[in-house]
């Protein structure tokens, strides 16, 4: 071997980055898991729509209410209901920002 290349403490290093690196893997799963568990929910009109949204941003339900229809014309109920899931997006996305974030802060990107 030639002089000045010591595999020893190399490999050492990069056996402990290995380490790392999986318990960072086994973080992101477990925060994955506990997205998939937890929900949000934002309304519209006034609460006459309601969409509730996993934080792996999976929808679960939405709710009009029915004295919302009596009256709803089709146009605002289709923009309260689009306005709704946006929101819940949004809700789901800063969850997730929440969980995942400390996690990928230390990556060297």
């Amino acid at each position: 071997m030639a002089k000045g290349f010591n595999r020893g403490p190399a490999m050492g290093g990069q056996g402990g980055m290995m380490q790392q690196i999986q318990k960072l893997q086994k973080q992101m799963e477990e925060a994955q898991a506990k997205l998939a568990e937890e929900t949000v929910s934002a309304t519209a009109g006034g609460g006459a729509i309601k969409v509730t949204m996993t934080g792996d941003q999976k929808c679960k339900s939405v709710e009009i209410s029915p004295e919302f229809l009596k009256d709803a014309d089709p146009e605002m109920l289709q923009d309260m209901v689009l306005s709704a899931v946006n929101m819940a997006l949004d809700e789901s996305r800063a969850l997730q920002e929440k969980l995942m974030g400390p996690l990928s802060a230390g990556l060297p990107f």
